[in-house]
Order: C-alpha cells, then structure tokens, then sequence
C-alpha cells in the first residue's frame, strides 16, 4: 500500500464519520440535485443532445491535432499568442516571464482549475505577486488555505457560519454576517484588486477552433471584470477543450449549465477572440493562450482511456457519486475528485502513487448516467483497475492472494477440503481491513452446499 492510498483510507474513514460534515454535503447535492431535476426541462429530449455532444466530442479528440493548429492559426491572425506547454513547469515558466516582463506586482484570477492543477497561486506568491482568486467560493477558499472542494463549488463544504468568522478573522468584517452581507464585503474588496491589477489569468470552458475563440461562461462577473481591467490576459486551459465551431455552443452551454448548476444557461457567457482591436474602447491590449498538455497526451494515446478527455467539467459526477459524498473533496488529495477525477488523476500525476482512486468507487453507474457528454466513468475506473495489475502496480501480497484464491476457486475438489471454519479464518485474515470495520465479512457455512448434496444423496441411497 502506497503511502497515499494510507493517507486517503485513513480521511476516508474519519470523514465518513462526520455526521455534521455529511450533513451539510447531502444538503448541497439535494439542492443541486432538485435543480438539476427542473433545468433538464428546457431539453425536449435531452438524451439526444447528450449523444450529439459525445459525437462531438468524439470527432474533435480524435482530430485534436487538427483543431489546436486550426484554432492557433486563427487566434494569433486576430493579434493574440499561442504558448504550447507540455508540463506545468513550462507553463508557470511562461506565465511568469510575461508577469515580470510587465512588473505585475498584482494579478486577478477567475475560477480555473487548470491554474489549480499547475498550483498557480503558490508559483506567483513565491515571486512577491499579489494573486487573487474573484470567484467568490475561491476568494473563500484562498482566504481560508485550503484548495477548491468541488469542480463547480468551491467552497459548499463551508457553512454560512464559517464564512462569517473567516471574513472576520482575514478581512476584519464585523461577526455574523449574512449571506449577502458577505457578499457585498468580497466585492468592496475584489473590486480595488480589479483596478490595481495588471494581469488577468481566467481558465477557458471551451476553445473555438474555427474562430480562434476562448469561451467563458460564469455566474458573478468576475471573469468578464477579470479579462477587462488588466492590460494583459492570460489564458491557461488543457488542450482538451477544444470544440470545431462557434455553433457548437448553442449545444454545449446549455448542457453545461444544466448539468452544473440546474441552470437554462448561465448568467455571463463571453467569447474572447484576441487582444483589444483598434477602435475597441474596452479589453486587454495583450491575449495569451497557454495550452497545456501536462499529461493528456498520454490519455489521448490510450484508445480506451482517451474517452475520459470529452468531459466538459460540469460536476455532474461529484453531486450524484454515493462515495464524494460521504467522503467529500478533500479527500482525494487530487486537483480532480470524484469520478472524473479519479478517472485522470492516474494519468496525470502517476498510477502507482493513485491508483486507489479508481477503486473508491461503487461502480453504481450513476456518474455515467448524468454526464452530459455519456462519459464510460464506471467503465473507465475498471479499465484503470485493469491497467493498474498489469501494470504490476499491485503489491506481491495482493498477486499471491489473488492468486491462491484463484486456484481454489476453481477446483472443487479443494474448495470441498476446506471447511467453513477455516476458509472464516483465511477471509478475516485476509480481507477484514479492507472490508472496513462498519461492514460484516460475509460467513460460509460450517460445510459447502456441494459436500451437503453429497452426503444427503448418500444417505437418500443408504435408505433404500
């Protein structure tokens, strides 16, 4: 056992047993559940668009060299730069060349969980910049220390209560405040960030090869403030985002929107196509996309795994997974929780240190059954499994033990020689600390049914 996997049993274990924390999760997903419930609504047939969207998809990763030149071609014709990063190092290298080449000494961000993924905000503060998360559950989780909880919700883990008295310990807002009373105090202080800065850095939710574009859709303003303020934006986004059209949006954000927050569509959606043009009073004068591979090459060379890259990142998974929920975010100790993220994760930063993600699973198929693009998930987490053995990445107790029951298993002559009492052994043996201590090892009887037919048809012959 990898000293991750002890890591993640152990927090698995002591989350699911807080009841005060599970509390407040299962309330979050009912709410996000209910909405989701009604936005689905606006599809007239909604199992239709999902399969269109997965075709989409389909034909754009399995193209994706084709559109990242098509979409580079056409973004910097409109005046924007192109960086190509095959690792996070060469991305934060990138991003940092260009923050001191304009002696940024305060940088805004949007929600962006590839900037997470790179670990963005420590790289910069390093370097004696001042970067500030504007989506509020972000701004609330940097305040508090801790990395995003949920791809979509940041900080649902966090009572209203606990929002209060972390404005008031970091910000020295008055106690108890509401709701909306913080609100209004993360926007007196967000908005003089916006003037001071002089770089924005936002995420992408889909690229555009045909026109070159970068969409981003929100709920807060935030980006649009973001990309508007600055004199310089900075896009940072995996290479898997890419979609062939513009008009493939009329499909994918209402999909998005429904699937992460129950919504129709969200409440901003911009397409940004280059730096400022002249005549335009508004926008940065400079435009960077990183594209980041970091990865997703490798999954794109697996023709089994490479399903995984279609994921539009609405969250989706993470409301209806039975295992998020009981052990929440954090958990995963991964950039991506969840489904999806232990789908990846393994790819991403190595399958021996992760591959026990891809059994915190029920494999109740729920996850594949909401995602809006018909994602494998539970299929792609036994593909994992899969790879992880052959892969030799399981340890030589487990293989000898596989093994050994292997063989008895498939010989009845020596599953009759071993008793209950002794194969009750063998299991608790075995298997008890897998099992968990809140679960009961199944029991065998004291003889197999096969010894009992035997001795019964024994006897039957004996009596006549």
């Amino acid at each position: 056992m990898t000293s991750r996997e002890k890591v993640f049993q152990a927090e698995s274990k002591a989350k699911a047993a807080d009841l005060k924390h599970r509390a407040i999760i299962n309330r979050v997903l009912k709410q996000s559940d209910d909405a989701f419930r009604k936005g689905k609504e606006q599809f007239s047939d909604l199992e239709k668009a999902r399969r269109h969207a997965a075709n989409v998809k389909s034909d754009t990763i399995a193209r994706l060299d084709y559109y990242l030149l098509e979409f580079e071609s056409n973004f910097t014709k409109a005046g924007g730069k192109v960086i190509w990063a095959e690792n996070a190092q060469q991305a934060l290298d990138a991003i940092g060349e260009i923050c001191a080449g304009k002696c940024a000494s305060v940088v805004v961000k949007s929600k962006s969980m590839v900037t997470e993924e790179i670990h963005l905000n420590s790289f910069l503060s390093e370097r004696g910049i001042d970067v500030v998360e504007t989506d509020l559950g972000e701004y609330i989780q940097q305040l508090a220390g801790e990395p995003p909880y949920h791809i979509v919700a940041p900080s649902m883990h966090k009572s209203k209560e606990e929002v209060a008295r972390l404005f008031h310990e970091k910000l020295n807002a008055p106690p108890g405040l509401t709701p909306e009373e913080l609100t209004l105090v993360a926007r007196e202080k967000l908005r003089q960030k916006f003037r001071e800065a002089e770089v924005g850095i936002t995420g992408a939710n889909f690229l555009l090869a045909d026109i070159g574009g970068v969409a981003i859709t929100e709920n807060e303003g935030n980006a649009r403030l973001t990309t508007s303020f600055p004199r310089v934006h900075i896009v940072v986004t995996g290479i898997e985002k890419m979609l062939p059209s513009v008009k493939d949006l009329g499909l994918f954000w209402p999909l998005l929107a429904t699937h992460g927050s129950g919504q129709k569509i969200a409440v901003y959606n911009s397409v940004f196509t280059g730096p400022r043009k002249q005549g335009e009073v508004d926008g940065p004068e400079e435009m960077y996309v990183i594209l980041l591979d970091n990865g997703r090459t490798g999954i794109l060379a697996d023709p089994v795994a490479r399903e995984s890259l279609h994921c539009i990142r609405c969250g989706a998974c993470l409301n209806v997974c039975p295992v998020y929920k009981n052990i929440g975010g954090h958990t995963y100790r991964a950039t991506y929780s969840g489904p999806i993220g232990s789908v990846i994760t393994p790819y991403l930063r190595g399958m021996k240190e992760n591959k026990h993600l891809s059994y915190a699973s029920s494999l109740c198929g729920a996850c594949t059954e909401v995602c809006p693009v018909g994602i494998n998930l539970h299929g792609l987490l036994l593909y994992n499994r899969r790879s992880a053995i052959s892969g030799h990445h399981g340890s030589v107790f487990e293989k000898a033990a596989w093994k050994g029951w292997k063989m008895v298993s498939s010989d009845r002559r020596l599953l009759d020689a071993v008793g209950g009492k002794t194969k009750n052994f063998v299991i608790n043996r075995l298997f008890s600390a897998q099992w968990g201590d809140h679960r009961k090892l199944p029991v065998f009887a004291g003889k197999s049914f096969s010894r009992q037919w035997k001795e019964k048809m024994n006897q039957d012959n004996a009596g006549k």
